[in-house]
């Protein structure tokens, strides 16, 4: 009795167990395979930015035009402005107030800036920077605003948060309304070579001269769009800018020995240019192959001696153009040449220092120049009519003028490592005027999509300008040693760049890379070419957000891409595909019905009967994924004489089973060698299961030996 209660338990405990698995296994779960669409990740389309990734018939901008005195103090490194802003409400919305950009307050005595960096107090350090850190003043930065008043000069209402001024206006501001106020301004300009910035000056103590590079230096409108409402965050110092379209008329008063560069045309050439300089700029415009002196070396270092108590005004006016900046110093040599652009003349120009010279004077210019067209080519044809290469030691960019790195030796002699460095920047702050600069989208929120972009089209324009050019960024391979890191200190594309740790991988390289895996790998160019260039052209002068580049790449191409967005994108995975198993078999007759598959138990991919050398042979090849990325398989087979087969199985080979996959091979030839992605086009982070066998010299050897007796 005692035994059948026990069975009787052990019968439900057995029971309960099964139906407990049984329940298990009919829970449910959520779509977790790598191919499903990206819906649930990207905003619902409307009638602004629609489900083909272009801009809806009720798409709409607001517009922002700017009025500019501007006057540089050579003397005390000081800039004073007078501006007038018209805001054009083209939203379908009432505004009750206005956001403004006050970038310089970064530097204000009370800006956060600082306090959100972590530091610590290093076992030693130089003089310079003790004192910088602990004993000088801090720098008096930002802005001074000594007054916001409306177009009539009554004071506006107005509140500043570090670096934002809201102005509250007098009115609500209707649709198609607009409104007009001024603000009168100055502030300090700092040292960008000891303080560090985007924008400021270079003291040469030789001479006693300063080279400026002025930038973010006018308080200037925040975004309001459908997607952000004001795009109003804070500017920290890294993640860049979001700003709106518009016209401006800028004057600009310098001493009257300066040469100037700046965004917009010239109004008074004849005011500012010697005669001299006049005639051989006309000659620039009429010659295409090489540069031409405006102003030389010797009439710069004669110049940079002299000490103009005069000053002379610049004026400009720029149409269609987000931002403003410029370049001025008494040191400045001048060079210029034309592109043709589909017929159209723009100007590729350069102003640099004697002591950036002959590293300028030799590649500036003709980088400028390659840039325009590589870059027209791929997208749309350069709408502006000049762009400026600023010897400016940084790299930063700006519509129609960058400031960029790169002096030579002394002696003017210069290693390849510093003129492809200073080439390399030129052509990527120069392609910036593309992105974001026309295709307008948002720095401060989406990095990748200026700084990735970019990078991928420098790369294009590299190899335009030199075949061997050494690029950097943007090969997968490259890219392996970041994404195979310590992954807490990596982020997905898809994240602010203030919170990112690896801001170059993160918002260069990866996106970069991204592009180019997909144009030379998953797309293909054609496609990938015909898609791109209907992005740029669809939301050039626009605000493209991520989801319209990933719907117009899809929408262009006809090829899903949801799979390679989400892994590259939004997620940290990586890319680990290796090959797990391989199997061989002979193929045999049955009957006259039936063919018997018979497997070589063997070792290796050599077959053990020599009699089969001449029949088909079968392989069934198991690839296996521990990288969390789907990627298409790139096989490459070498067989028994030396020829090889390179095969690519599209990454939707994955996607009923995410870890593994087989595919049967057959040829009539051995094959001797397997390698998964034999020219490293996937950024693959595990080299060491991409070949069967592993020991693939050894095996080869003997295979040789053995053909040989």
């Amino acid at each position: 009795m005692k035994k059948i209660g026990l069975l009787i338990l052990s019968y439900l405990f057995i029971s309960t167990i099964s139906f407990a698995q049984e329940k298990i296994t009919k829970q449910g779960h959520t779509n977790q395979n790598k191919f499903r669409q990206l819906k649930e990740l990207l905003p619902t389309p409307n009638l602004q930015r629609t489900a083909s990734g272009a801009p809806g018939v009720r798409y709409t901008q607001q517009k922002v035009d700017y009025t500019m005195d501007i006057v540089l103090e050579d003397d005390n490194q000081r800039i004073y402005g007078n501006e007038t802003i018209t805001y054009h409400n083209n939203s379908e919305d009432t505004l009750t107030y206005l956001w403004v950009q006050l970038d310089q307050n970064m530097r204000a005595a009370d800006s956060k800036t600082p306090d959100i960096q972590p530091t610590t107090i290093p076992s030693k350090t130089s003089k310079t920077r003790f004192n910088n850190a602990y004993v000088k003043e801090p720098f008096d930065g930002g802005f001074k605003i000594e007054s916001v008043t409306n177009k009539n000069g009554t004071p506006l209402s107005h509140t500043i948060n570090q670096t934002m001024m809201r102005i509250n206006l007098p009115k609500p501001l209707a649709s198609g309304e607009k409104f007009q106020f001024k603000i009168k301004w100055w502030y300090n300009i700092n040292n960008h070579r000891t303080q560090g910035g985007r924008s400021g000056y270079e003291h040469f103590p030789e001479d006693g001269n300063n080279n400026y590079v002025i930038a973010q230096f006018y308080p200037r409108l925040c975004v309001y769009d459908n997607v952000e409402g004001w795009q109003n965050d804070q500017f920290w110092g890294r993640s860049e800018f979001a700003l709106e379209f518009g016209d401006f008329t800028v004057n600009i008063t310098t001493p009257a020995d300066h040469m100037l560069g700046a965004t917009g045309i010239l109004q008074n050439p004849k005011e500012v240019y010697s005669k001299k300089e006049l005639k051989r700029l006309e000659k620039a415009r009429k010659t295409f192959d090489n540069p031409v002196i405006i102003r030389t070396q010797k009439e710069a270092e004669k110049i940079e001696k002299s000490r103009s108590k005069k000053t002379k005004t610049w004026k400009f006016y720029a149409e269609n153009v987000r931002d403003y900046a410029f370049a001025t110093s008494r040191k400045f040599i001048f060079d210029a040449m034309a592109v043709n652009i589909n017929g159209k003349t723009v100007m590729a120009e350069s102003l640099y220092s004697k002591e950036a010279n002959p590293l300028y004077g030799d590649h500036s210019t003709r980088a400028v120049a390659q840039t325009l067209k590589t870059y027209s080519k791929y997208t749309f044809d350069y709408p502006y009519h000049k762009a400026i290469s600023v010897d400016g030691q940084m790299g930063m960019e700006y519509p129609q003028i960058c400031f960029n790195p790169g002096r030579p030796n002394p002696d003017g002699t210069y290693s390849d490592r510093v003129k492809y460095r200073m080439i390399k920047v030129t052509i990527h702050e120069v392609g910036h005027n593309f992105f974001p600069m026309i295709v307008n989208s948002d720095e401060r929120q989406w990095t990748w999509m200026d700084e990735g972009l970019n990078s991928f089209m420098e790369m294009l324009a590299e190899k335009d300008y030199d075949p061997n050019f050494p690029i950097v960024r943007g090969y997968p391979k490259n890219i392996v040693a970041y994404m195979s890191g310590d992954q807490s200190r990596i982020a997905p594309i898809m994240s602010k760049g203030d919170n990112v740790y690896s801001f170059g991988n993160n918002a260069y390289g990866k996106p970069a890379t991204g592009l180019w895996m997909l144009r030379e790998t998953i797309m293909g160019k054609e496609l990938f070419d015909h898609a791109f260039k209907t992005y740029a052209q669809r939301w050039k002068f626009k605000h493209p957000t991520p989801a319209d580049f990933f719907r117009t790449m899809e929408d262009a191409s006809g090829i899903d891409l949801d799979w390679f967005w989400r892994g590259w994108f939004y997620t940290t995975d990586v890319t680990d595909i290796g090959i797990k198993n391989v199997k061989k078999f002979y193929a045999e007759d049955a009957n006259s019905n039936t063919v018997n598959f018979i497997e070589d138990q063997s070792e290796g991919l050599l077959f053990s009967n020599p009699n089969k050398a001449n029949s088909k042979f079968f392989y069934e090849i198991t690839f296996n994924k521990p990288g969390g990325l789907v990627m298409p398989i790139i096989v490459e087979y070498t067989y028994e004489d030396g020829t090889k087969m390179k095969k690519t199985y599209p990454a939707q080979i994955w996607r009923y089973n995410d870890a593994e996959v087989t595919k049967a091979v057959h040829s009539n030839k051995q094959i001797v060698k397997i390698v998964v992605d034999p020219d490293l086009e996937t950024a693959d982070v595990d080299l060491s299961n991409n070949s069967y066998p592993k020991q693939q010299k050894d095996k080869f050897d003997k295979f040789k030996s053995k053909l040989k007796n």
